[in-house]
């Protein structure tokens, strides 16, 4: 059962943001190195977020500190991509092959999100999936057997949420609205400090929790991209 678990979580986890990158990014080289440039970023917060971590002795133990302070550091390097993409955005104009990508400013924050997303569910995910494939499976001597599916499912959470958040944070950013920008800050604070109850194993309360904030906060960002109840119904019945 080891490999069979292994790749049905991978593909829960990992499905849907491939889908994504297959018929939204992967065709366009520009598309391809703003994903790669935005999960460089997220690796540098978490460079940051660990040396800290490393050298706060007495709080090493304290997971809250460290969820605090990595969430920062994941923030503020948003941030400072957003501001990269916008200072640079006529030189993307010039080498660019899809106008589009420069002409609709939430095509950068979505790919900067899902670049986001991708590199955090990697490295949420990797050590579980490297145990997953065996020998042996959880539950049997003590644990629980939901855990690797509640792992994939709240790695595939982060994912998208991270993808919204950019989306967000990006015209909060253009527009001056500090109303989204504490959204996106405090759910993402919220969700990530949400996981540490998985020690307890509360999983039905936690994954409850963190799709019901996925799906307002892709409510959110899909109104924050002009999104209105028709275009959701075209989209839907494909027209």
């Amino acid at each position: 059962m080891t490999l069979p678990e292994f790749f049905g979580c991978t593909f829960i986890a990992f499905g849907p943001p491939f889908a994504l990158f297959v018929f939204t990014i992967a065709n366009d080289p520009l598309r391809i190195i703003i994903l790669i440039a935005a999960a460089f970023f997220w690796l540098l917060s978490l460079l940051l977020s660990s040396l800290l971590w490393f050298a706060m002795i007495p709080l090493r133990d304290v997971l809250a500190f460290g969820v605090f302070f990595s969430v920062v550091f994941q923030e503020c390097f948003r941030y400072i991509i957003y501001r990269i993409l916008r200072s640079t955005e006529q030189g993307l104009q010039a080498v660019a092959e899809d106008t589009r990508v420069t002409d609709n400013k939430h095509i950068l924050s979505y790919v900067s999100g899902l670049g986001f997303g991708i590199i955090s569910g990697m490295f949420a995910l990797v050590n579980v999936l490297a145990d997953m494939s065996g020998p042996g499976t959880m539950g049997l001597q003590s644990g629980t057997e939901l855990f690797f599916v509640t792992s994939a499912a709240q790695a595939l959470s982060i994912i998208l949420l991270h993808t919204f958040w950019s989306v967000i944070f990006f015209n909060a950013c253009d527009t001056n609205n500090y109303l989204h920008i504490a959204y996106v800050v405090g759910s993402h604070l919220f969700v990530s400090l949400l996981t540490l109850l998985n020690a307890s194993e509360l999983y039905t309360a936690t994954l409850l929790t963190n799709y019901i904030i996925t799906i307002l906060t892709g409510l959110l960002a899909f109104r924050v991209a002009g999104g209105t109840s028709r275009s959701f119904k075209k989209f839907v019945t494909c027209q």
